[in-house]
């Protein structure tokens, strides 16, 4: 299972909450006090939301592959380093309420991006760290 992961940094999280609630169907799959994270299955999409400061418009934060197992992200990561792209690899980083395993690279425009999997849930509160 793949999906593409869009992460925006937004004004009002509530705001936002209740409109992606309403574009998508669905309610956040995780719910943490500046953050939340729908899984959605059509299109098949995480959608991450990260509280920045109030009254700001919604900015991007990152994009992101999620997949579904840590060998498909030391795959990707093969792949991306034999194409010449710098790499940068996290393993077991607790980051938005998860530990994770990623690889990230970033586009001609400095966008980052991350293929990543979950490999549980955490506590940690960290939204910084995908920044």
């Amino acid at each position: 299972m793949s999906r593409l992961q869009l992460a925006l940094r937004v004004g009002d999280l509530e705001r936002s909450i209740s409109f992606y609630s309403k574009l998508f169907g669905a309610e956040p799959a995780k719910r943490r006090p500046g953050y939340a994270n729908f899984a959605i299955a059509e299109p098949p999409l995480k959608l991450v939301l990260i509280e920045g400061e109030a009254g700001q418009g919604t900015v991007m934060d990152h994009l992101g592959v999620e997949v579904g197992d840590t060998a498909t992200v030391e795959q990707a990561t093969a792949r991306l380093a034999e194409l010449g792209l710098l790499t940068e690899v996290e393993n077991d980083t607790d980051c938005c309420y998860a530990v994770q395993d990623k690889v990230w690279v970033h586009g001609p425009g400095r966008e980052p991006w991350e293929v990543y999997t979950v490999k549980s849930d955490s506590p940690a509160a960290d939204v910084t760290c995908c920044s």
